[in-house]
């Protein structure tokens, strides 16, 4: 079908979000890293409960251990769950080995690691906000494994 304004509508708008982030990505991958270790909501909720998120394996536990208010919450759950899945993509990539972000053609984050093997770590941070299973630092503990 041919809406003529369609079209001059996208070439205004620029490519979809999921190529730029893509095109980002490759242009300064260390800023791209930089705004996905952000997960600000996930940070205060970490803090209000006197946990200090400092991209360890460690704070990975801590997490795991916080009482997870936000299930009262159904619309916090896939905001918080978005965010814990990018905090355990950041603590891959900052201390397992030759694993760096990447980013699918839709614009989801997911973590490469060095043998080629893509972990979705956002639909791991999303399982764990909604029901706690599996633990933050037991998902960890599988990629680190290999």
């Amino acid at each position: 079908m041919n809406i003529p304004f369609l079209d001059n509508w996208r070439k205004r708008r620029g490519p979809a979000s999921g190529t730029a982030l893509m095109s980002a990505q490759e242009e300064d991958p260390q800023g791209i890293a930089q705004l996905l270790s952000e997960c600000e909501l996930l940070r205060a909720r970490a803090a209000a409960a006197g946990i200090g998120l400092d991209d360890s394996t460690a704070s990975l536990e801590a997490l795991d251990q916080m009482v997870p208010r936000w299930r009262d919450d159904p619309d916090e759950i896939p905001w918080l769950g978005n965010d814990a899945g990018l905090y355990l993509g950041t603590v891959i990539v900052r201390t397992v080995p030759g694993a760096v972000w990447q980013v699918w053609p839709n614009g989801r984050p997911v973590v490469r690691l060095a043998s080629g093997r893509e972990i979705d770590v956002v639909a791991a941070g999303q399982q764990w906000a909604a029901d706690g299973a599996p633990e933050l630092s037991r998902r960890y503990a599988e990629v680190a494994e290999g």
